[in-house]
């Protein structure tokens, strides 16, 4: 009797080992250590930004500061 409650007992930890293992695992594993780790790499980074992004804002700026011509100015002409 105590080893059909021993395989009964095995069974029922053999069935709900996946769900068990998520639970914990999240946690504790050998996952859950990568996880932490990136999540600590990426609170460093810092978005920088490039000489060609620099270049592109400030004509972006000059276009927008150019005069433009009205259509009631162009018909004149």
């Amino acid at each position: 009797m105590i080893a059909l409650l021993a395989l009964a007992l095995a069974a029922v930890i053999g069935a709900e080992w996946p769900r068990l293992g998520t639970r914990f695992g999240a946690r504790f594993g050998v996952e859950a250590r990568r996880r932490r780790d990136r999540a600590r790499r990426k609170a460093t980074l810092t978005v920088v930004k490039t000489e060609t992004e620099e270049f592109a804002a400030s004509v972006e700026r000059d276009l927008a500061e150019l005069p433009t011509i009205e259509e009631s100015d162009r018909r004149k002409s």
